[in-house]
């Protein structure tokens, strides 16, 4: 056996247990509310960053978390399972007010987070204009999963889970604007902004559509559950990777596969029961990825860090809260 192939093994085998670690973990914190009935009032996705903090306390790092593993692995099978799951008859009738929320709601989002923090807590605009872009997509796992408990309207759910999917996508766009303008490598100009942004969308919707609609075509020729499952894996990771390289948006890529193969290629292609099968392996997987991430992102905390900048934390997540709170109140005027 030569050192090299050695090496692989070993580390192999040692990502193996990282993982292995970190799964270990996410599932015992999914049981404690079931344990300990108080802490069923805690989002599921809070109270695994409060136990990946607990663990960043005691110093143990259950794993390194990279900006490219969370786009790459985490975040194709988030966005496909909420589109699989969002009806398109009920995603249009709202589509005005979903539009409004996503796209104005990040820029006042933005703009607002990067006024507090370059005027109160003095950060450079370039800075405070990217943590505004980072933080201004809304995460609506544990919103919808209350809505579920409590039983609130259809319409609601929809409103929230619509915003949240077609906010990431904007929220991607800005910041990827923003990074490279704080670098220098951006031009400016309202003509180049508008067409940098529609080429960046469009690139998205068209391979999105293009996958979306030939996969759904192509699983009407045959009837092999398993095989049209995998499909869906494939769609979701491709569409991603294929609109990256093709400088587009992957996350807006990767909604417009996951809607058409809900709404329309499993209407046409599948077996209600292949349907079904499916819709449960993406509740799987999106739990699965849930419940790894949130961990691993308390866990990768700093406390030191934490600690020293406790000041501008609170501006920020003010500032967020004034913000989030002036979308609802831009569409209700």
């Amino acid at each position: 056996m030569t050192p090299e192939t050695l090496i692989s093994e070993v580390t192999i085998e040692g990502n193996l247990k990282q993982f292995l670690l970190v799964l270990a973990v996410s599932l015992s914190v999914a049981t404690l509310p079931q344990i300990f009935n108080w802490l069923s009032k805690i989002p599921y996705t809070l109270l695994l960053v409060i136990v990946g903090l607990g663990l960043a306390f005691l110093d143990v790092r259950l794993a390194v978390l990279s900006p490219e593993l969370i786009l790459l692995i985490f975040l194709p099978p988030l966005l496909f399972e909420a589109a699989w799951n969002l009806e398109w008859s009920k995603l249009k009738q709202d589509l005005v007010p979903i539009a409004l929320y996503a796209v104005f709601g990040v820029v006042i989002s933005v703009a607002g987070t990067a006024f507090a923090l370059h005027q109160i807590a003095g950060i450079s605009l370039a800075i405070a204009l990217l943590v505004g872009a980072s933080l201004s997509a809304t995460d609506p796992v544990s919103v919808i999963a209350l809505f579920r408990e409590l039983g609130v309207e259809k319409r609601l759910a929809v409103l929230v889970e619509g915003e949240s999917l077609f906010n990431d996508g904007i929220a991607v766009v800005a910041f990827s604007f923003l990074v490279g303008f704080s670098l220098g490598n951006e031009e400016v100009g309202i003509p180049i902004l508008i067409a940098r942004f529609l080429a960046f969308v469009g690139i998205g919707i068209g391979v999105g559509s293009f996958i979306g609609f030939g996969i759904s075509y192509l699983t009407q020729r045959f009837d092999l559950p398993l095989v049209e499952q995998s499909l869906t894996l494939v769609a979701a990771y491709g569409t991603y990777i294929i609109v990256e390289e093709l400088g587009g948006s992957g996350v807006i890529g990767v909604v417009t596969v996951g809607l058409i193969f809900g709404n329309f290629g499993s209407r046409i292609g599948m077996q209600p029961s292949t349907r079904l099968a499916v819709t449960q392996f993406w509740e799987f997987l999106a739990f699965f990825v849930n419940s790894i991430v949130f961990l691993l992102i308390g866990d990768a905390m700093s406390l030191a860090d934490l600690e020293a900048n406790l000041g501008t934390i609170g501006i920020t997540v003010m500032a967020m809260f004034v913000t989030r709170r002036s979308r609802f109140l831009v569409w209700d005027g």
